[in-house]
């Protein structure tokens, strides 16, 4: 671990530290320590984002992701956020502008 790392000791409920435990099992992270570094870092990231972004939390069935997965193996984006980012600025672009079809056709 780098020198310029900090040692916290944290309580947290058990049913908490089982998740964390899952986690691991899963293979998700290599250790309980990665999990918490990782929720660290979006937490952080996601409490000082700039003022003119919002960041959501989307879930999605295995099978879309894997999909997703599949077209960024295919390069059609960089990355899951990437993918999902395009995708609904696409989408919202489309009903935008069917909104507005409609409102002038009224």
């Amino acid at each position: 671990m780098a020198s310029d790392t900090k040692r916290i000791t944290v309580r947290i409920p058990t049913e908490l530290s089982d998740g964390l435990d899952r986690l691991v099992d899963k293979g998700d992270f290599s250790n309980v320590s990665d999990a918490i570094r990782t929720a660290i870092t979006n937490l952080i990231e996601e409490k000082n984002s700039p003022e003119h972004i919002s960041k959501v939390t989307v879930e999605f069935p295995k099978k879309n992701v894997d999909d997703i997965e599949t077209l960024i193996q295919e390069g059609d984006s960089v990355n899951v956020d990437d993918a999902i980012r395009t995708a609904v600025r696409e989408y919202i672009k489309d009903r935008v502008e069917q909104y507005k079809k409609h409102k002038m056709q009224a």
